[in-house]
């Protein structure tokens, strides 16, 4: 141990490792902050429709912040494993721990947990981020920290000036996934709205467009997997190589959704239209809501110039509901 309690002298103190993406946390919080809304507004509708009113914001809403989500996640592609290294820079010492790349669409994160975490007198726990839009800019500020090396290492090969260019390849990719992200998220929005209309079967056709671009976006992210791959190695762990991970699987299961509710209401709108207006509540006229027109009866003595009074005149009007009047 030193006099710095095995801290280099010439680097400022470790900064603490990443507890939750922020960014995460915002849309899931607004989210849930519209789903209690809608559900405090289920008490006053009446009957069976009130079930089918909760299950719709929920699945909606789901559908929503899912999309949303999945443009700030980190685990698009997941790279990982355990290694036994050296820990820093000018120094022999070497460490046992799990190393971690994690890809999104905006950047990676890279992770490092010791095996156990306290290793060498501190705690070997570490998640650092890096944006697509300023790698290099991010990975001289880690060189002045003073970053562990297994850390170093994985993000040096994504820098510009590396030979092989993993940056350009997930970096572009990222970028057409996030906008067709986007677009199925118009799309989503514009669904809401028809589905609250008298024109169901455009709905449900929207729906379908939302789920054909999620697919474009895995579509789009998918290219860097069919690309010569930039083999390397992490001290005794073996090639380090990515696989699709959580958000990419989670984007299939909403893409397949989206789907299916869309097929599901096309066909239904086709077959029992009727139905389906009365099920979403849009386009029903009610005995009590028809405007009926027949024969009434108006006493003279309300008109502006009444020519003989206490005299009652036939007379066509307006009546809701239908029935005779008479105001003698």
């Amino acid at each position: 141990m030193t006099f710095y309690d095995d801290i280099y002298p010439f680097y400022p103190l470790q900064r603490t490792s990443f507890i939750f993406n922020t960014q995460l946390l915002t849309i899931i919080l607004v989210f849930l902050v519209l789903a209690v809304t809608f559900l405090l507004i289920l008490p006053g509708i009446r009957g069976k429709s009130r079930f089918l009113w909760m299950f719709r914001i929920i699945i909606s809403l789901f559908i929503g912040v899912v999309i949303v989500a999945l443009n700030f996640t980190s685990d698009w592609a997941v790279a990982q494993g355990s290694t036994n290294t050296s820990y820093k820079s000018f120094s022999s010492e070497e460490v046992d721990a799990e190393v971690g790349l994690h890809i999104g669409l905006y950047g990676i994160n890279i992770t490092l947990r010791g095996n156990p975490v306290n290793q060498l007198n501190e705690t070997i726990n570490y998640n650092e981020m890096f944006k697509w839009h300023d790698t290099d800019e991010e990975y001289e500020k880690a060189l002045e920290r003073g970053l562990p090396n297994p850390i170093l290492y994985i993000a040096e090969k994504f820098t510009l000036s590396s030979p092989c260019g993993l940056i350009y390849q997930y970096r572009y990719s990222g970028q057409y996934a996030s906008s067709t992200l986007w677009t199925a998220f118009c799309c989503w929005l514009l669904a809401n709205v028809l589905f609250s209309m008298p024109v169901i079967l455009y709905a449900g056709c929207m729906m379908v467009v939302t789920a054909a671009f999620i697919f474009f976006s895995m579509a789009s992210f998918s290219t860097i997997m069919n690309l010569p791959s930039c083999m390397f190695t992490l001290g005794t762990m073996g090639a380090f190589q990515t696989e699709y991970s959580g958000s990419f699987w989670l984007a299939l299961a909403t893409g397949v959704l989206c789907l299916l509710i869309g097929v599901m209401v096309v066909i239904l709108d086709c077959v029992i239209p009727e139905r389906m207006r009365e099920a979403f509540s849009v386009g029903v006229d009610t005995e009590e809501d028809d405007i009926y027109m027949g024969e009434g009866y108006l006493n003279s003595n309300f008109l502006t110039k009444p020519k003989n009074t206490g005299r009652l005149e036939k007379s066509i009007v307006i009546a809701f509901p239908p029935q005779n009047v008479d105001f003698t």
